[in-house]
């Protein structure tokens, strides 16, 4: 496997009238890569995360040198008196919050038969409360153009080991993402899920074996990386993809059309 690229090359006039981005769980993995992404193209993004002061340093200071600024945000994203807040700062600097993409989770790996409730319930809170707690407030704050977009997983609709927790909320937040994208379509805000299998993370790769034996089997000859998500999410950012209405987006190299 090849390590994820050190940042993007910046591409300007993605987002020329600068836009303004909140990214959940952006620290570190597929978050940071989609708040470097939003950041490259011009956006000033908000980079949310829930515990290392560290991870959040090192991800603002990794990309100082792009196009667009960054705020790191600490704070538990699935408490409503948090989410409230955010919103408030974010129209208070800035007037108006034109992308949020939700990317934070957690793992906790169990099997059905031997659940583990309240880690299984804080996993599906963390994936559903930062948009039911925000929608009538991301209504209010996301002009017209307003995208809204969840990371979800193949455990959404595949039964994989150890994954019940993280699998059952993201079968949950994409069925959100159908709701919420009806009831915010007149507002004029698109609601959408990106959807991936195992990432390459490079040397943080997680089950390094069965890695291996899925890059093999992607048409695309690799596994995903980060940045390939992060492409994805920008493309939905773009006005051209008005149109793309409480959709998940499977971004994996083909690697689910393999049986």
């Amino acid at each position: 496997m090849n390590a994820p690229l050190a940042h993007h090359t910046p591409r300007p006039g993605l987002f020329p009238d600068g836009r303004i981005a909140l990214v959940t769980g952006a620290s570190r993995g597929l978050g940071r890569a989609v708040a470097q992404r939003l950041r490259a193209g011009g956006c000033h993004v908000y980079l949310n995360y829930a515990h290392d002061d560290d991870a959040a340093a090192e991800a603002v200071e990794a990309v100082s040198d792009l196009p667009g600024s960054t705020t790191p945000v600490k704070g538990d994203i699935r408490s409503e008196e948090f989410l409230t807040g955010l919103l408030d700062r974010v129209r208070d600097e800035h007037g108006q919050l034109d992308i949020l993409v939700h990317n934070a989770a957690t793992m906790h790996p169990m099997l059905p038969v031997a659940p583990e409730v309240t880690p299984l319930f804080d996993e599906i809170a963390l994936a559903l409360n930062p948009l039911l707690h925000g929608a009538a407030g991301l209504a209010k704050l996301m002009p017209e153009g307003g995208r809204i977009i969840a990371v979800s997983g193949n455990g959404a609709f595949e039964v994989i080991p150890h994954y019940l927790a993280t699998g059952v909320a993201k079968a949950a937040l994409e069925n959100l993402v159908r709701y919420l994208a009806v009831d915010l379509a007149p507002f004029g805000i698109t609601v959408n899920a990106v959807s991936t299998h195992l990432l390459d993370k490079g040397e943080h790769t997680s089950n390094p074996a069965i890695a291996g034996l899925l890059a093999a089997r992607t048409p695309n000859g690799r596994l995903t990386r980060p940045e390939d998500v992060a492409d994805v999410i920008a493309l939905l950012c773009a006005p051209e993809a008005a149109w793309i209405q409480g959709q998940v987006i499977v971004a994996d190299g083909g690697l689910g059309l393999r049986a």
